[in-house]
């Protein structure tokens, strides 16, 4: 791949888009990566109603829902998907709020390309509750980590962090909007390094 593939925006020469992105929820860090220009070929999510894909469609992206109860299994789920992100060029995934774990047989697909950005410096507060476990562990600061994903929960190696001082008035609400801001400045930067590899 050319160093500058990433360089490259996404309203440009599709044959050059890299990036697949996972999401399930609002897509504030598919946002991000649209922002900042990110050579994105598609976005799949496991949820129908979810509003990134509405993103992903005003940015002009291919977006697929993939709902666990079409298919069979997880397995065969994971297969279709990564069948459909293959077939439109995808060598790097991105998980942007995506909250299915992804079976062996998916990160096979893209061996060491699947990267994930998560609300707090792992190893410390893995899983779906991050902010809520800072919170209640009394910690003075937690902060994002974008990480490789393997068959566990946010158990891959890390790749970047940044930290995010919690306040003694802090809230989820408040603590998680600030940890976004370093989401969004966070991961569309590791991404960009990545694929420019």
């Amino acid at each position: 791949m050319r160093g500058d593939a990433c360089r490259v925006g996404w309203s440009r020469d599709r044959a050059r888009r890299v990036i697949g992105v996972l999401v399930s929820g609002e897509g504030s860090n598919l946002q991000a990566l649209i922002d900042e220009g990110l050579p994105i070929a598609a976005v799949a999510s496991n949820r129908s109603d979810a509003p990134a894909l509405v993103r992903a469609g005003a940015a002009g992206i291919p977006s697929a829902v993939f709902p666990l109860d079409q298919h069979a299994s997880r397995e065969e789920r994971d297969e279709a998907m990564a069948d459909w992100l293959a077939g439109l060029g995808v060598q790097w995934v991105v998980l942007a709020g995506y909250m299915h774990l992804l079976r062996p047989s998916f990160l096979e697909r893209f061996p060491e390309r699947v990267i994930n950005v998560h609300p707090a410096l792992l190893p410390q507060f893995p899983g779906t509750h991050a902010i809520e476990d800072a919170l209640a562990a009394g910690v003075r600061e937690t902060g994002a980590t974008v990480h490789y994903v393997d068959e566990g929960v946010d158990s891959g190696s890390v790749i970047a962090q940044e930290r995010v001082a919690v306040q003694e008035d802090d809230t989820v609400d408040t603590l998680r909007t600030r940890i976004q801001v370093v989401e969004h400045r966070l991961l569309p930067k590791v991404v960009r390094e990545l694929c420019a590899r």
